[in-house]
Order: structure tokens, then C-alpha cells, then sequence
């Protein structure tokens, strides 16, 4: 049994940090540059590896170096790896521009395109999370997990999904912007998900449960280097919390320490830490969290 199971894209991140984003045909020295493995889903699903929980991973590689790596990376965390499919197409890449909180990104999607859904191995799991999928992806696999009383949780951006599955989704995870040009403004009650998640621009997050009560948790203040990867952080702690059995306010304090830790950082993975790492960030920072509390 895996605790959670990620599906989304698997990519190599090369980033750039920069004065100033070029105009046309300007060319532009970066001030840094970080290369690493990336990929929204596979960034949370770090996280939880390394938090201690049983994850699984279903996607696609390329039968390159890329690939390789991937798949050796998420061996050496203990993440399964059985549900990667390995073809021959150049695994995903990311070019990430990066200029304080502001970022450009120029996607190949590659070898992601190709991954395929295994409802054996999700028959297997508590939990599944999903980011970066075809529409008609996350459809199946929601109404999969609502049919086998699986958790879900959907990190999507403003991918369009039916009213209908939305309303099968236990937690559904946007940040403010894309919130807001998807239903208009920021009232949660729009949202047919059964549970709603916003982080807000500059920290914090506001929730809205099963119930119709909502709730708002303030950010951490911290000199941004780089965002790559702090949406796919606040995500693993929010879920640790809640297969923990946490409150979802308590839970999204966790998502949003774990965010702090990513922003100071260049690149998706580099502050990831072990859960004894977390706890000690936490007990420096002076937060209350229910570490040892289990369902």
C-alpha cells in the first residue's frame, strides 16, 4: 500500500536567474543558473518521500540520461517507480527564467505526453495527488478515487474541469491569481470541490472546508530567490497534514513552511528536508504544529 501516488510530468528544470527578462533579439547574462530534476507532481511527491510517507509516481520518462535519472532519483527517496513508463521520446524539459517572484517558463513536454494511467496501482494507494495531466486524465482517475473512497487532491492551475467531477475532488489547490481569473473573484463557495485551498499572493492561504466555513492562515515572511517549486512544497505539506490527520488549517501552516523553505533556494528540490529537518525549522520559527499526532 502506498500512502500517496503522484501523477503529472516528470521534467529536467534548467534555471536561470536574472537582472531583467530579455526584450527582442536581446541577449541577457544570468546572474545564476541551477540544473536539476523537476515536475510539479514528482516535486511534492519528494517531499513526501522524504517526510517518511510510502509514495508511488505514475508518469513518463524518455530512454535517456534525463530519464534515467528520474528513475534512479525516486529509488534512492524509496518512491516506487513501477508506474513510470519508459519511451522513446526526449524526456520533458523545463527553461525557467527567474527574476525575484516574477518567472518565465518555456515547456517540452516530451515523454509526458506518453504516460498512462494504472488503475491497479492506484487501487493501492490512501491518496492520490494530482498536477500537470490531460483534462482526461484527472477526470478518470477523480472518478476513479470517489468510486474506491481514495482521497484526491487536484493541483491544476486553470485547466478547465466539469462541474461535475470538480464536485468529486476533496481538495482542490490553486494559488490566488488563477482562483480568481477561474470563478471571478476569490469566494470559495464557487468552487464545487469539496474541500478549497488558495495560497494568496505575498503568503498565506484562505480554505474552505466540507462544511462552507472558511478560514485564513498567514504567510512567512522571507527574502524570495526563487519560486520554482513553492506551490508543489505548500502542496506536500498541506496533504502530510492531512493524512496525518490534522486540522486543514494546521495542515496548511505545514504547506506554508515548507514553501518558505523552497523561495530561499534556487531550484524546485534543493530545501527539501527530512521530517526531523522540519520540525526543527518549525520549532526555530516558533510554530505549533501536531507532529506527533496520527490518525
Amino acid at each position: 500500500m502506498f500512502d500517496v501516488v503522484g501523477i503529472g510530468n516528470l521534467n529536467y528544470d534548467i534555471i536561470l536567474t536574472v537582472d531583467h527578462f530579455p526584450e527582442f533579439h536581446e541577449k541577457v547574462n544570468a546572474k545564476g543558473a541551477s540544473f536539476g530534476l523537476g515536475g510539479a507532481a514528482g516535486n511534492t511527491i519528494s517531499w513526501l518521500a522524504h517526510m517518511g510517507l510510502r509514495t508511488g509516481f505514475i508518469g513518463a520518462v524518455g530512454n535517456d540520461d534525463i530519464g534515467k535519472a528520474h528513475i534512479r532519483y525516486f529509488r534512492d527517496i524509496g518512491t516506487d517507480v513501477s508506474g513510470i513508463r519508459v519511451v522513446e521520446e526526449p524526456s520533458g524539459l523545463a527553461v525557467i527564467m527567474v527574476r525575484g517572484e516574477d518567472k518565465r517558463i518555456v515547456k517540452y513536454p516530451g515523454a509526458n505526453l506518453r504516460k498512462e494511467l494504472d488503475f491497479g496501482y492506484l487501487s493501492r494507494t490512501r491518496h492520490v495527488h494530482l498536477s500537470s495531466n490531460p483534462a482526461e486524465i484527472i477526470e478518470m482517475v477523480v472518478k476513479f478515487a470517489a468510486e474506491k473512497d481514495i482521497t484526491v487532491s487536484v493541483d491544476i492551475g486553470e485547466m478547465p474541469i466539469p462541474r461535475d467531477v470538480e464536485g468529486k475532488v476533496d481538495y482542490l489547490m490553486m494559488n490566488e491569481d488563477e482562483y480568481r481569473r477561474k470563478f471571478g473573484s476569490l469566494d470559495l463557495s464557487l468552487s464545487a470541490a469539496k474541500n478549497v485551498v488558495v495560497t494568496l499572493n505575498g503568503g498565506g492561504a484562505v480554505l474552505r472546508d466540507e462544511n462552507g466555513d472558511t478560514f485564513e492562515v498567514r504567510g512567512l515572511s522571507a527574502e524570495v530567490i526563487d519560486s520554482t517549486g513553492a506551490g508543489d512544497s505548500f502542496d506536500a505539506g498541506f496533504i502530510y497534514g492531512i493524512l496525518k490527520g490534522w486540522s486543514p488549517v494546521d495542515a496548511a501552516k505545514l504547506g506554508m513552511l515548507l514553501a518558505y523553505l523552497t523561495v530561499q533556494k534556487v531550484g524546485a528540490r534543493s530545501a527539501i528536508l527530512p521530517i526531523e529537518g522540519i520540525v526543527k525549522e518549525a520549532e526555530r520559527l516558533g510554530m505549533e504544529l501536531p507532529f506527533g499526532k496520527n490518525p
